[in-house]
Parts: structure tokens; C-alpha cells; sequence
């Protein structure tokens, strides 16, 4: 394990222990401008991740969710969600996730996804494999969605896009559902459990880590019209496939 994965498995365990910490029936909320809620949970994580970054890379930028620093290095970034499920977190359900991943030119070279409620840290570093918990994993062998799970995360300003998805999916025999946590199912997509996942959501936060770790996984990651795409700034959502055979079928059902 290199020293930059480490200091990120480090950090991801440190940040697991505040969800922890915190976590609890009727959390406290404000709405941000977005219409998506933030927790003190969020802003405690990410002033975690600034300092830390900071002070073990201080040429490096930081984009994070609850704030970001990018005065520094233009192509060495940390991309984090510090608290991706918030909406599950808030109302007592433990189905959160710490993602952060480094991205050098636009590309994911390392990233991790750590569940703190089951003690899952999925780790990945490019050529190196993906891992959970440091045991090699895989995504599944499979050549149709007929039957397997698909993960969804989408609101009111995606609908036009997904629910015709939706529909074709299921149609082909797709099991689809809905965790609010992007990153969670993307770790499960991996990890073998799901087929895949479609997010429409722009921020590179949301997506990075996914690139990585499900690509080392043996899965195939891009945006929602099939093309590669930065992680360095705004993205056009993500797929993260089990194969390219998924993948593929993905996009037919998409439409785009």
C-alpha cells in the first residue's frame, strides 16, 4: 500500500468514527440551496479532510462537498463526499458512506468508500486491484440485467432522463432499487453484490471514488453517455457496470 493510500484508509476510518459518533434518530439539519440536506455530521467530516490534506500534501487542492480549496496544485486533487447518505443518516438509518479518492490530471489514481456501520473500506489504487477490508474483490460475471440488481439515485431534475430508463430496465427483467447513497451501492457494484448503478448527479464528489475502485474491480465506470470524463470538476453523472456487457445494456436503456 502506498504512503497516499494509507494516509486515505487512515482518514476514512478516522472520518467513520464521527459518523458514528453521531449518528442517532432525529439528527438536526439545515437544506442547503440545492434542496439537499446537510447535517453537522458533513461539515465536521470535511474540516477534518481539509486539515488533514493540508498537512500531509500541502501543495495538493482539496473538492469536497462542505468546501473545497483549489488555490493549490491545479492537477493533484482530493475529491471527498464526506458524508454521502445523508438523507439516510439524518433519519437514523445506517446507510452512509465516507468517500475520497485522488485524482492527478482529471484521473482517479487511489480512492476508498468506507462504510463505518459494517466496517467495509473498499480500497483501490490504479494496477494495483480493489479490495475490501484487504481482500481482493471482483464484480460479477454476467452478461444481461435480467434478474440482477441495478442502484439508483435520482430526484425531481433527472425524471425525464431516468423514469424512461426505469422503465426499459425493468422491463428487461432489472431489479431496481434506491439506498440514497450513490457511493454505498457503487462499493457493492465491486464488491460482486450489485449488477450496476445510473447516477445523474454533476458533482465529481459523488463519482470519483467509483471510477476507481469499481474499475479495479474488473468494472467499467463512465459518464451516463458512455464516455470517459474528468473527476476533477463537474461530471455528467456516472455509470459503474459489472462488465462491459452491463454496461452496454445500460446505455441502450438509457437512450441518450
Amino acid at each position: 500500500m502506498s504512503h497516499a493510500l494509507d494516509f486515505a484508509v487512515n482518514l476514512a476510518k478516522d472520518a467513520g468514527a464521527i459518523i458514528h459518533e453521531n449518528f442517532a434518530l432525529g439528527v438536526n439539519r439545515t437544506w442547503k440551496d440545492n434542496g439537499t440536506p446537510l447535517t453537522v455530521t458533513d461539515t465536521k467530516i470535511n474540516d477534518l479532510v481539509l486539515a488533514r490534506v493540508h498537512e500531509s500534501y500541502p501543495n495538493d487542492s482539496i473538492r469536497a462537498e462542505e468546501g473545497s480549496d483549489l488555490s493549490r496544485s491545479q492537477s493533484d486533487i482530493w475529491v471527498c463526499d464526506p458524508l454521502d447518505g445523508t438523507f439516510p443518516f439524518m433519519h437514523g438509518i445506517p446507510v452512509s458512506t465516507f468517500t475520497l479518492a485522488r485524482v492527478v490530471s482529471g484521473v482517479p489514481i487511489l480512492g476508498v468508500i468506507y462504510d463505518p456501520f459494517t466496517d467495509r473500506l473498499f480500497a483501490a489504487e490504479k494496477g494495483a486491484g480493489a479490495t475490501l477490508n484487504g481482500q481482493k474483490i471482483n464484480t460479477r460475471k454476467i452478461s444481461s440485467l435480467k434478474n440482477e440488481s441495478v442502484g439508483v439515485v435520482f430526484w425531481k431534475g433527472n425524471m425525464n432522463t431516468m423514469n424512461p430508463f426505469l422503465k426499459r430496465a425493468t422491463d428487461a427483467g432489472a431489479k431496481i432499487f434506491d439506498l440514497v447513497s450513490i457511493a454505498y451501492m457503487d462499493a457493492m457494484v465491486a464488491s460482486g453484490e450489485l449488477a450496476a448503478t445510473v447516477f445523474p448527479g454533476e458533482s465529481a464528489h459523488d463519482s470519483a471514488a467509483a471510477k476507481i475502485v469499481v474499475e479495479e474491480a474488473g468494472g467499467l465506470v463512465t459518464s451516463m453517455r458512455g464516455e470517459d470524463q474528468r473527476y476533477d470538476r463537474e461530471v455528467q453523472g456516472h455509470i459503474a457496470a459489472a462488465g462491459a456487457a452491463v454496461h452496454a445494456e445500460l446505455l441502450r436503456h438509457l437512450g441518450l
